[in-house]
């Protein structure tokens, strides 16, 4: 699948690097602002208990 993408890319092996970069930020980006707060309501993690 990563061939596939570095194939598609424009330009030569530096700009490829630049555009791979841009990509993974925002797909950071999309996770964490996006993602990741639509799922948190749906997750456990808030049901923390210690017992002793």
């Amino acid at each position: 699948m990563y061939a596939w993408i570095w194939r598609h890319l424009p330009g030569g092996t530096a700009t490829r690097a630049g555009i791979s970069l841009v990509l993974v930020l925002a797909l950071c980006a999309l996770l964490l602002f996006v993602v990741f707060p639509w799922a948190e309501p749906y997750l456990p993690f808030n049901d923390v208990t210690v017992d002793r």
